[in-house]
């Protein structure tokens, strides 16, 4: 099943020592979705981390995995279906594998094609990309949001994310404030929808959708959706 999480700090002199450590125990309490091994990262403003459930490339498939030049590093949580035929794209392009693992495809398909490495993907997926040259934070989560993927942007200017809300509130900047409208549609529907979160300040990357945190900022887009298509009579 494997999980995520992660935080960028606004503050550049954040103590890395700390930072490791809250990191450790945000990734720690989610085992149950990757009890095989943990990777972790702490570079620049950005502490990104994940549990593994190992499946493809089972001893090169540590994570998280870096760029050919170093710049840029992901965590991933899903499997890629096509990772093979776009591998092999891809080392047409002039890219070397360290791996035979989907996530090293998804980062040298990020740096080929940028944001819209996305469309060349088949399969479940929420990953998290840091750029340390452009200190940007790239988030993308499957055409039908098969992987989960919260996040809240803090009053503070720091950023939060996680496969689950256990993650987030581990991080302990995160308010545990319940939202009203997510509690009401729960007890209507029996679950809350994707456009409401439990608590107040959080929020789920929609599925089909990316997202992208620079200098303070959150954006989000949406990079798929159901072709709903008239069906023409004979």
């Amino acid at each position: 099943m494997c999980g995520i999480a992660g935080f960028i700090n606004k503050d550049r002199n954040a103590s890395k020592e700390e930072r490791e450590v809250l990191l450790d125990k945000m990734c720690k309490i989610i085992t149950h979705r990757g009890p095989d091994e943990q990777g972790t990262t702490v570079e620049g403003r950005a502490a990104l981390g994940m549990r593994r459930l190992s499946i493809i490339d089972l001893e090169g498939g540590q994570q998280p995995i870096y760029s050919q030049d170093g710049s840029k590093f992901i965590v991933f949580n899903g499997e890629i279906y096509n990772y093979r035929e776009l591998k092999s794209e891809l080392e047409s392009l002039g890219y070397k594998f360290k791996t035979n693992s989907d996530t090293e495809t998804i980062i040298h398909a990020y740096d080929e094609f940028g944001a819209d490495c996305v469309n060349k993907l088949r399969g479940m997926f929420a990953f998290a990309i840091w750029d340390q040259s452009e200190e940007s934070l790239f988030v993308a989560r499957d055409r039908v949001g098969k992987k989960p993927l919260f996040y809240s942007l803090l009053p503070n200017g720091n950023f939060v994310f996680g496969s689950e809300l256990k993650s987030l509130l581990t991080h302990g900047e995160i308010s545990k404030e319940i939202d009203y409208s997510a509690l009401d549609s729960y007890l209507t529907f029996g679950y809350v929808p994707e456009e409401f979160c439990i608590f107040n300040g959080v929020e789920k990357l929609l599925p089909g959708h990316t997202l992208v945190f620079k200098d303070g900022n959150v954006t989000t887009e949406r990079f798929w959706d159901f072709k709903y298509e008239e069906i023409s009579e004979a």
